[in-house]
């Protein structure tokens, strides 16, 4: 490459910027994608994120509604045990 080649990096320099927080604290200087407020790395990809109904993300198990529900009845026979447990003596 001569040396008397001038680059033009002006669009390049003048994109918006991602602006998401790097591990070290800084805020990400790669460009921010067409449309997008964050780089290709950041979540702007396409098709990046998670899918639609995403099953990884369902409630399941202790935090379900019907969890919920079968401890709130097992409580509330406890406290109804204690009670007539208080009662007789």
């Amino acid at each position: 490459m001569s040396s008397d080649h001038v680059r033009n990096t002006d669009a390049m320099q003048s994109s918006p910027r991602c602006g998401a927080r790097t591990r070290g604290g800084a805020i990400c200087r790669a460009p921010a994608m067409h449309g997008k407020a964050r780089c290709r790395m950041h979540g702007g990809a396409r098709r990046s994120g998670a899918p639609r109904g995403n099953q990884n993300a369902r409630t399941h198990g202790m935090f379900a509604s019907d969890g919920i529900a079968e401890r709130r009845q097992v409580r509330d026979l406890l406290d109804d045990a204690w009670k007539l447990l208080g009662e007789l003596k």
